[in-house]
């Protein structure tokens, strides 16, 4: 069964597919294709793809109509009716799965539904679609061809781009701003208070007011349940093209550069920066007041404690302990190469000696 099915209509050409995407397309350039499906469950009607060189023996049994392949496996492409080889097949999919979800969505109904509030300062464009019980502040704008899901929040003076789509329930807060093309999933919540408190004498917290905003470039995605805290004082800011993964924590003052993702819950403390073109594994926690260059992996469940100046894979979990102790240990680790590299020095030295007795 396809995975995006197009419905009673006759699909798509796979020689349009071509024209549209690219790739080198081998064998019927008319074959059409209703859906995108695994190779294990792709039927004559569905579009199949290898990203994964290790599963070739899949094509083996693989009755998709048409295949997406890796350049260099023309061999395997003369069993399919129709083939398409490109350099990356996973980006291929990404693209063509773009196009048949377009397909399949129905465009949002521009206007405001009857049960919406939309203070009489707030400026909505004609063509932007505001759901059911949504709430628009006064001073908010929301842009051409923008979608305000049912029981959205706007608040005053925020500001969503042309063509950004929040589904139900996401809030944006006061002042903030997302740019153009976005996407907020639902319970995702922009310019909540940052968490910034000073102790008294007796060692209560004095809250520190959070006059800051969130300011979102274009083409970012937000996952459900994920909280972007607004700035202290100046702004957080989430660079063009960021993907941030679902139940995500962004602290006050945080800047994101474009093209980075973060995946779940991971965890981000306040005015840390983070550079582009990063990928932040999943529970992964980063210190407030950090710096992380551009072209950084981080591994899932690493807790970062220090800053990284230069790109690369970085990984690492330390077991919990006093203070003191954590502190120690860190150092004496950080010591074990050159630690370790002594030593063998010393065994070849004996070594030598033990030949010359």
């Amino acid at each position: 069964m396809s995975e995006w099915p197009l419905g009673a209509g006759e699909g798509l050409r796979v020689g349009d597919i071509v024209e549209k995407l690219g790739g080198t397309l081998l064998g019927d350039s008319q074959r059409r294709v209703r859906g995108i499906a695994p190779l294990d469950r792709a039927g004559p009607a569905d579009i199949a793809f290898l990203s994964q060189p290790g599963k070739r023996a899949w094509l083996e049994t693989c009755k998709a109509g048409c295949v997406i392949l890796p350049q260099d496996f023309e061999a395997e492409a003369s069993r399919f009716a129709a083939s398409i080889l490109t350099p990356d097949p996973y980006l291929y999919y990404a693209r063509l799965a773009q196009w048949f979800s377009a397909l399949q969505d129905e465009d949002a109904i521009p206007g405001v539904h009857a049960t919406a509030v939309v203070d009489p300062a707030a400026r909505v464009a004609p063509t932007a679609s505001v759901g059911a019980c949504a709430v628009i502040e006064r001073g908010a704008v929301v842009a051409d061809g923008a979608v305000i899901g049912a029981g959205c929040y706007i608040g005053r003076n925020a500001a969503i781009g042309a063509a950004t789509r929040l589904h139900p329930r996401a809030v944006v807060l006061h002042g903030c701003i997302l740019g153009a093309r976005c996407i907020v999933h639902a319970g995702a919540v922009i310019g909540s208070d940052g968490f910034g408190y000073a102790r008294d004498e007796q060692g209560a917290g004095v809250k520190i007011p959070q006059t800051g905003a969130v300011v979102i470039g274009n083409d970012v995605e937000i996952g459900a349940n994920t909280t972007i805290d607004r700035g202290a004082l100046d702004d957080t800011r989430i660079g063009d093209g960021v993907k941030i993964d679902n139940q995500v924590q962004i602290g006050h003052n945080v800047e994101i550069g474009p093209h980075t993702a973060l995946a779940g819950c991971v965890g981000v403390a306040g005015s840390a920066r983070i550079g582009a073109y990063c990928f932040i594994g999943g529970s992964a926690g980063i210190l407030g007041h950090l710096m992380i260059a551009d072209h950084v992996t981080i591994s899932a469940m690493s807790l970062v404690t220090r800053s990284i100046s230069q790109p690369g894979r970085y990984a690492g979990v330390f077991p919990l302990d006093t203070q003191a102790n954590w502190a120690e240990n860190a150092a004496a680790i950080r010591q074990l190469g050159t630690l370790r590299n002594r030593l063998r020095q010393l065994e070849k030295r004996q070594d030598k000696n033990i030949d010359k007795t």
